[in-house]
């Protein structure tokens, strides 16, 4: 069966950066894929603070305005709250094809690393690597220390995917826009979720 039947989780954690979680749910809703989306009470209040958008607090509200922000089909765009244990992505029974936190926070970083299912997140974290599901988080922070540096060793070693959020500057960017592109594209990338974001090394 086609992954590309299978719904793709997204979570946003309260590091700074949700410019990269706000533009990788816009491209994989208009590549027409199905998102699970979970919204951390940290991100919510960096995305007041990063961009000029209000989210509702109440998780039916905040579905209803996400999915005509980015113009979702309807059932396309699914949102789910902190402590939803009824959610798909809470069961290796019903898992997504892949899970991305993005952006994600060191302490998010550091539940998952230990198996700490506190909230929805962690346990889609959880679920994503026992099932051997694709896991990227894309860790936000700077300079790591040797605790952050020791967690992500960890889950790369149980599969997950580490990618920091370091664009490169070989291509000249002129606007932060291209920026988070350029991170996105590696995430989409790595989802094998077609897409035109920038122009690929050598071409």
């Amino acid at each position: 069966m086609s992954n590309t039947n299978q719904p793709i989780a997204v979570a946003w954690t309260g590091a700074s950066g949700i410019q990269y979680g706000l533009r990788l749910v816009e491209c994989l809703v208009g590549a027409g894929r199905e998102v699970q989306l979970m919204v951390s009470q940290a991100a919510q209040v960096v995305i007041s603070m990063e961009t000029d958008l209000e989210l509702p607090g109440r998780t039916a509200e905040m579905q209803a305005f996400l999915a005509d922000h980015y113009d979702a089909q309807p059932g396309q765009l699914r949102v789910f709250g902190r402590q939803q244990w009824t959610a798909p992505v809470a069961s290796g029974s019903n898992p997504p094809q892949a899970l991305v936190i993005c952006p994600c926070t060191t302490g998010t970083l550091a539940s998952v690393a230990n198996g700490i299912c506190e909230d929805l997140i962690d346990r889609a974290a959880d679920v994503a690597l026992k099932e051997q599901r694709k896991l990227i988080l894309v860790v936000r922070e700077t300079p790591f220390s040797a605790i952050h540096l020791e967690n992500m060793l960890r889950l790369a070693r149980a599969g997950a995917v580490i990618m920091p959020a370091n664009p490169g500057f070989y291509f000249k960017p002129s606007k932060v826009s291209e920026l988070v592109d350029f991170m996105v594209a590696r995430v989409l990338d790595h989802l094998d979720v077609p897409h035109q974001l920038g122009q690929r090394w050598g071409d």
